[in-house]
């Protein structure tokens, strides 16, 4: 069974217990996918308002990108299980001769690699669901304003999370400068779009405890 396949109670389940999938990465993704969800929300709860009819065009065409973002992190749920498997694999392997020793540094170097790329995946979808929630927030029904910053709120806990599944592997990385490379594309999303994702709750956070 799929992991987006799964009941909540299923999923949460097998995330507590010692398999090593789901973990932070599926989870991530899951989070991601939620605070996208919630996005979509005020945006349905938008669309068809007469008060809302001069932004009307702009909020479909975020439910139809907010529709599928969701839909590619619910996949990268399940991209990130198949990812640790090669690692798991790698981990496995024997080193008792040199050239055993040699062969599994590198086989485990080329899933150190590969391992990045789902998360640094996630961290990219969930920037681009902070991106909807600010538009959500700023055009969207004052009714579903509260979800608008929750949306961006949980992009932004999925997406520091997805960093440190990141950094895990990097630092495990004997290519340096590869490692270095991916670091650099974590830090710069997380150092671009943390601070906007803060700014979409303080406007919120203003909106709602104004009086």
């Amino acid at each position: 069974m799929e992991m987006m396949e799964k009941s909540c109670g299923q999923f949460l389940a097998e995330l507590a217990g010692k398999a090593p999938t789901p973990g932070g990465g599926g989870a991530s993704a899951l989070a991601g996918a939620a605070g996208v969800a919630l996005g979509n929300m005020v945006g349905s709860l938008t669309v068809g308002k007469k008060k809302y009819a001069a932004v009307e065009a702009d909020i479909q065409a975020l439910n139809a990108r907010a529709e599928a973002l969701r839909g590619e992190l619910e996949a990268l749920v399940q991209a990130d299980a198949e990812a640790f498997a090669p690692l798991a694999a790698a981990y496995g392997l024997p080193k008792d001769t040199p050239e055993q020793a040699a062969h599994k540094a590198a086989v485990l170097e080329k899933a150190l690699d590969a391992a990045c790329a789902v998360p640094l995946q996630i961290m990219e979808k969930c920037a681009e669901g902070i991106t909807l929630a600010e538009e959500y927030a700023a055009k969207g029904s004052v009714l579903a304003v509260s979800d608008a910053g929750c949306a961006a709120t949980l992009c932004k806990a999925a997406l520091q999370a997805a960093s440190l599944n990141v950094f895990i592997n990097t630092k495990l990385m004997t290519d340096r400068s590869c490692a270095g490379a991916l670091d650099a594309r974590a830090d710069s999303l997380l150092n671009e779009v943390v601070p906007r994702a803060d700014a979409v709750f303080e406007s919120v956070m203003q909106k709602l405890r104004n009086k």
